[in-house]
């Protein structure tokens, strides 16, 4: 059997008041995953592990088969970062910054570079201090996407970029997928993620709730909508996640095919969105089950 791209094992990192703990997760190449989870979940934490910008108290990180702690400096020029806020040198030129960076990028691809930056509205002559975080990002996205490389990591690469722009970046990165390469996307705007993504997971405080394909998702987590007189204990106990009102409920459930069965002809059942999966998840209460506010 290949062995995953990018692996995680029992990851650790623990800070005063807050710990990433046991994070596991598997991403092949060839596809796209997306991160998920509300502020202060660990996405950050988990990304700056991959990077090498924190040490690890425990677990272990593999890229393309090998130690991405031990073997750092080698296998990370086979990754390309985008953060969520890029800075640049201030008052030098795109041009006179890339031509700084693309040394130190092995298979850097002129080409497609000015192809990049001309698709994505830069001119290589403005200075880096003019421009806004949207076009920061894209100028960023340029310099990563120009490189050959097996693993795209981007931290909320869409932050500050129009609709527009958004749909058509991720649609050139998941035709740009190759059998060799994958791509990892921490975002906090889920609709990005609703038919481009294959594999989904979500943090939260610290841990992975899941790290599961698209499919197994929309056929196993759905969201119920009825009467609060439906609310007993058991049914109460039976959601992942729980929000009410004065008129009702809405309930998130990790069993689909169980809640329409239990409640058939007394309340609406649907498949759960990521946006739903994500709110109604809301933080951990102290029963290890959560209650969106």
């Amino acid at each position: 059997m290949t062995s995953p791209l990018l692996e995680l094992r029992g990851v650790t990192k623990r800070y005063p008041a807050f710990t990433l703990q046991d994070a596991s997760f598997t991403l092949p190449a060839g596809l796209l995953m997306g991160l998920i989870g509300p502020n202060g979940a660990g996405k950050t934490t988990l990304l700056k592990s991959l990077l090498g910008l924190v040490k690890l108290d425990a677990g272990t990180i593999r890229f393309q088969g090998r130690d991405l702690v031990t073997e750092g400096p080698a296998l990370r020029q086979r990754i390309a970062y985008v953060p969520d806020e890029p800075k640049f040198t201030h008052g030098a030129s795109l041009r006179t910054i890339k031509d700084s960076t693309a040394p130190f990028c092995p298979g850097w691809n002129e080409g497609a570079w000015k192809s990049l930056m001309a698709d994505f509205g830069l001119d290589p002559m403005q200075k880096s201090h003019t421009l806004s975080l949207g076009q920061r990002t894209r100028f960023a996205l340029t310099l990563a996407m120009a490189r050959e490389v097996d693993l795209l990591i981007l931290d909320e690469p869409t932050t500050g970029l129009d609709p527009v722009f958004r749909r058509e970046l991720l649609a050139r990165l998941a035709h740009g997928l190759t059998d060799t390469k994958a791509i990892l996307f921490s975002t906090h705007i889920t609709s990005d993620l609703e038919d481009r993504a294959d594999l989904v997971t979500l943090l939260r405080d610290g841990e992975i709730v899941f790290s599961k394909t698209q499919d197994d998702l929309r056929e196993t987590w759905g969201v119920v909508k009825g009467g609060l007189e439906l609310l007993d204990d058991d049914a109460r106990q039976s959601f992942q996640g729980l929000r009410t009102n004065p008129h009702g409920f809405e309930g998130l459930t990790d069993d689909l095919d169980g809640a329409r069965q239990r409640f058939a002809g007394r309340a609406l059942v649907e498949r759960a969105s990521l946006e739903e999966i994500l709110v109604l998840l809301g933080r951990r209460r102290l029963d290890g089950r959560s209650h969106a506010a």
